[in-house]
């Protein structure tokens, strides 16, 4: 393995502990019946990183995702988020999924949209209160949707929408975002601001792992990577983990890594062993 390295924003999240990294997993085992999806995971991801996770289709990143979560429960190993683990720990994500399941057509507004992201703080039979829609609030304007909120959300572009979504991810408040493809399918424009809002609220102290096939934009403004492929090949800074033989082992030798003005891409040839 290479190049390995070990905020709290929500005053009722867990206590970060200064001594242990925001995430620390460790000889994680899960999978789904006879399948082992993953196999010995270990990784440590710092406070107030972007970190990417990266790997093929099938390497158990959505798996990894619903094991942080507590969706599904693990064979073997630990997880602790900054430095407690069990319930506390799951307390302290904030979740966007790949494809968020939105009616298009159910007239529901942008601020409706974020306001789902309050639900678990207020617990069954709570209605959001004076403090939970200025929160709602406060994160449509981070994601700049802010003049929007009274849009129906069917009523938005594909890019406006994941913004929308990732709103409702950080009015969770929680001090480590778990972001599964975020910028996915959507435009360079949207993709690029994203990005940027993402690299603000790393560098404000919140730590962000994020599901991610975008190699060129992992090169360039993530600053921690972990290549996943059932187990941990390779974590630690892009530069020491972006590499071809990494890349080769994670990607089952599929991918073959080319730098074009600076600029890295990998390219699936689509060839096996």
């Amino acid at each position: 393995m290479q190049g390995s390295r070990a905020t709290d924003l929500s005053p009722t999240a867990p206590a970060a502990r200064p001594d242990r990294p925001a995430l620390a997993v460790a000889g994680l085992r899960a999978g789904y019946r006879s399948v082992l999806a993953l196999d010995g995971v270990s990784f440590d991801v710092p406070r107030g990183a972007l970190a990417a996770l990266v790997g093929p289709n099938g390497a158990g990143k959505s798996t990894l995702f619903q094991a942080l979560l507590g969706l599904i429960r693990p064979l073997a190993g630990t997880i602790e988020v900054n430095g407690r683990s069990g319930a506390d720990a799951r307390l302290a994500f904030g979740y966007l999924p790949q494809s968020s399941q939105v009616d298009l057509d159910f007239p529901v507004t942008v601020r409706d949209v974020v306001v789902m992201g309050r639900y678990a703080r207020l617990g069954l039979g709570r209605r959001p209160g004076a403090a939970d829609w200025a929160a709602v609030d406060r994160c449509l304007a981070q994601v700049g949707m802010a003049d929007l909120a009274g849009r129906r959300i069917g009523e938005l572009s594909g890019g406006q929408r994941q913004r929308v979504f990732l709103a409702r991810a950080l009015a969770q408040e929680a001090s480590l975002l778990l972001l599964d493809e975020p910028v996915s399918g959507v435009d360079t424009l949207s993709q690029q601001a994203v990005l940027a809002l993402l690299g603000r609220l790393a560098a404000a102290g919140t730590t962000i792992l994020v599901a991610t096939h975008d190699l060129a934009s992992v090169s360039e403004r993530f600053n921690h990577v972990i290549c996943l492929n059932r187990r941990v090949i390779a974590q630690g800074p892009p530069d020491e983990t972006l590499t071809e033989s990494v890349l080769n082992e994670t990607f089952d030798r599929r991918m073959v890594l080319v730098r074009v003005e600076g600029k890295l891409y990998a390219i699936d040839t689509g060839a096996h062993d």
